[in-house]
C-alpha cells in the first residue's frame, strides 16, 4: 500500500477507534470492533499497532501531533506573554475538552494498569506545561512579579482555565463548550492571572 493510501486509512482506523472508545469506553472495544466499523481487516490493525494498547499509543501520538501543530506557533511567539495567552488560552481550552480528548481520557481512565494514564500525561501535560511555562517566565520577568514561581503561575493559570472542565466532560454532565464559553473563559483566565501578576 502506497504512504498515502496507508496514511488515510490509519485516519480512518483511529476515528473510529475514538468513536468506539467514545461510546463503549476502552474495555468495551475490542481490536475486531474497531476493524468492522473502520472496514479495514483486523489483520491490518495488529500489523500496525501490535494491540489495543498500541492502537491507543498511535491515537495519543497524533493527538499529540495535532495540539503541537495548534500551540506551538502561538507558544514561541516573541511578542507580547500576554497577547501570546491570549491567543494561546482558546485554542489549548478547545482542544483540552474536545470530545477527541475526553474519549482518550476516558479510555486512560478505565485502564487499571496505569500505563495508559502515564502515556497520555507524557504526551499532553508533560509537553504542554513547558510551553506555557515559557510564556510565564517572559511574562514574570517582564512585570517584575515577586512571590511567585513560573511553575506556581502556569499552574494557576491551567486552574483558571480548565478547572474540573474536563472531568465534568468526562463523567457526562458537561455538553462541548461553544466558541463563546471558551472565549469567555479564556478571556477570564487570562484577566485573572494578569491581576494576580500585576
Amino acid at each position: 500500500m502506497r504512504q498515502e493510501n496507508q496514511q488515510k486509512r490509519r485516519i480512518q482506523i483511529e476515528q473510529a477507534a475514538y468513536e468506539l472508545f467514545e461510546q463503549k469506553g476502552f474495555a468495551g472495544t475490542s481490536m475486531l470492533s474497531v476493524a468492522k466499523k473502520a472496514k479495514a481487516s483486523n489483520e491490518t490493525l495488529y500489523r500496525w499497532y501490535g494491540d489495543k494498547h498500541g492502537l491507543f499509543m498511535s491515537l495519543i501520538a497524533r493527538n499529540l501531533n495535532d495540539v503541537n501543530a495548534v500551540l506551538t506557533p502561538e507558544a514561541q511567539s516573541t511578542g507580547d506573554p500576554a497577547e501570546t495567552l491570549q491567543a494561546l488560552g482558546p485554542k489549548l481550552l478547545e482542544l483540552l475538552t474536545s470530545t477527541r480528548a475526553i474519549a482518550l481520557n476516558r479510555a486512560a481512565a478505565a485502564d487499571t494498569s496505569g500505563a495508559l494514564g502515564q502515556a497520555l500525561a507524557k504526551g499532553g501535560r508533560e509537553t504542554v506545561m513547558p510551553m506555557i511555562g515559557a510564556i510565564f517566565k517572559t511574562l514574570i520577568d517582564d512585570s517584575g512579579a515577586k512571590g511567585i514561581t513560573t511553575a506556581e503561575a502556569s499552574e494557576l493559570y491551567i486552574n483558571l482555565l480548565i478547572g474540573d472542565l474536563q472531568t465534568r466532560r468526562m463523567i457526562g454532565v458537561l455538553a462541548p463548550l461553544s466558541d463563546a464559553e471558551i472565549a469567555a473563559r479564556s478571556a477570564r483566565a487570562l484577566r485573572l492571572i494578569l491581576k494576580i501578576l500585576h
